[in-house]
């Protein structure tokens, strides 16, 4: 299927393109991508069809190519299929007609099938054991009433008679115990015959499903712009991609464009539909792409761009120079971070508090961080100096001795004064690091009380306590339906990217000290 270039609207072609391609993890979706995803859109209008599944929620991509022109891509399938004529095709199409994994899956289900019906066969040792059980049982009785009476002829009766009659009840109890069992033991014979094929199915179905899933990655064959290719397994390396991996937007669309000799200028993705249940995803919200099953990916397929540096690493010196020491004494001090400086050490050589703190007190002992602020998240963090006050510190945040106080400002307006308690258990979306879940049945409780301050400019000002202190805890209660179902401004993970995320620690209170930001505020 050859691929369909689709004409921006006559609205922006006098847009400039961008001078650099999109850094796909973190981006503002260029105005030439907000307008192709807009013709995505109300192509999506024209299809009925589509309508309950778009309203379960699925992603969509957008490539701006030299001529002022675009690709479109769904992730996975639309209406069951991973072709439609409108949109690039998949990297490798596993639901082609005639294709291996097609006939190697049927033949797996096949597996599953025989291994249900054969797990359905009625075994007829329990009604076997049963009987046994009743009728021991009410030989063991007999016995007993039998030693009664040859307790009460003891002073009448030879001891060598009695004897022998217990010896004798004793030995005919084994064997009617010996001759069910042989009995069982026989009626058991074809079903462990059926467990040993159950067993060799199962073991046939592992190897298969193994076989079958490595032979699909060899099948996902990526491009860069320098025409290098490279198939999952190396790009993984020596991870095992994770399921689905090659199959979101981005990757689809670079693999066409560069199939067909067409130059990237820009790219975004966003979401239609619904919010997935314990994921957050919102309406018409650009997202950046995946960590775990793109970020390998795209690293490769973005070789021979020229493409935007990671804006996280900008302004190195600007974030040092605006992190503030409020207090300090010998065993604790109180810093203000500032919205894009990391907490500890990460993947990317970024600045962090952690290392900046290590400069300004070479004499500390401590581990320094006692706890950790979201690197969108500006405000107040307790630094412990020495291991006496680290441990110290650590027992006050276990016993919840210490209280924090946020500020956020959220997308929309809310009563003000309304106050309440959210309560929605949290876990990592081990698919999508550094996302959080909502999973009631896995997660760990995470409690926050709020209240709204105020509204400004359309906006909601408020107040939260965070009672417990789950990894985005805040910013998930906020954006999740059963929340606030109000993201937070600026949190490009669960809202709307903007120019910083609007979420502040802005007091922080141990014992009987508190400690207010006086450098930043929302």
């Amino acid at each position: 299927m050859a691929v369909t270039i689709h004409p921006l609207p006559s609205c922006v072609q006098a847009v400039s393109p961008p001078e650099k391609f999109t850094y796909p993890f973190c981006y503002e979706p260029h105005p030439l991508c907000i307008a192709a995803a807009d013709e995505v859109r109300r192509y999506l209008s024209l299809h009925p069809e589509w309508h309950d599944e778009l309203q379960r929620g699925k992603m969509f991509g957008v490539l701006v190519i030299e001529g002022v022109c675009f690709l479109a891509a769904f992730s996975g399938t639309l209406d069951g299929k991973t072709r439609h004529d409108y949109f690039v095709p998949p990297v490798f199409d596993l639901m082609a007609p005639g294709c291996y994994f097609q006939e190697e899956e049927a033949a797996i289900s096949d597996i599953n099938h025989r291994i249900i019906q054969l797990s359905k066969l009625k075994t007829p040792n329990d009604t076997l054991r049963a009987k046994m059980q009743a009728e021991l049982a009410t030989y063991k009785q007999l016995m007993q009433q039998h030693k009664a009476e040859r307790d009460a002829q003891r002073h009448r009766l030879p001891a060598d008679d009695l004897i022998k009659q217990s010896q004798f009840e004793k030995a005919e109890y084994r064997r009617q115990k010996q001759a069910w069992e042989q009995r069982i033991l026989a009626a058991e014979a074809p079903l462990r015959e059926k467990q040993k094929q159950i067993e060799e199915l199962q073991r046939e179905r592992h190897e298969r499903s193994i076989a079958l899933q490595q032979w699909l990655f060899r099948q996902f064959v990526f491009l860069n712009a320098l025409g290098e290719e490279k198939a999952l397994p190396e790009l993984f390396h020596p991870a095992v991609p994770p399921s689905g991996a090659g199959e979101c937007c981005a990757p689809r669309l670079l693999q066409a464009a560069y199939k067909e000799g067409l130059q990237p200028l820009c790219m975004a993705e966003f979401w239609v539909g619904a919010s997935p249940k314990d994921e957050i995803r919102h309406d018409g919200h650009f997202y950046p792409a995946c960590n775990s099953k793109c970020r390998p990916i795209l690293r490769h397929m973005l070789r021979g761009l020229d493409v935007e540096p990671n804006p996280l690493l900008a302004d190195r010196e600007r974030l040092l120079s605006q992190l503030h020491i409020i207090y300090n004494d010998k065993e604790l001090a109180v810093v203000s971070k500032p919205a894009g400086l990391l907490s500890v050490p990460g993947k990317d050589d970024q600045p962090c508090v952690q290392e900046a703190m290590r400069e300004r007190f070479p004499q500390a002992t401590g581990p320094l961080i006692v706890h950790r602020l979201d690197m969108d998240t500006s405000g107040l963090m307790l630094i412990a100096l020495t291991e006496e006050k680290y441990h110290e510190l650590q027992d006050l945040f276990l016993h919840r001795r210490i209280h924090k106080v946020y500020h956020a400002l959220l997308e929309r307006e809310m009563p003000e004064g309304e106050e309440g308690d959210i309560s929605l258990p949290l876990r990592p979306d081990i698919n999508d690091r550094p996302h959080q879940m909502v999973d009631k049945e896995h997660g760990k409780p995470a409690q926050t009380h709020y209240r709204v301050l105020a509204n400004r400019d359309g906006h909601a000002l408020i107040e939260l306590r965070p009672i417990t202190g789950r990894t985005h805890q805040l910013r998930v209660h906020c954006a999740h339906p059963l929340g606030l179902n109000n993201p937070i401004v600026g949190d490009r993970l669960y809202g709307k990217p903007a120019t910083r995320l609007m979420l502040h620690a802005h007091s922080i209170t141990l014992e009987d000290k508190t400690f207010t930001d006086p450098y930043y505020e929302l």
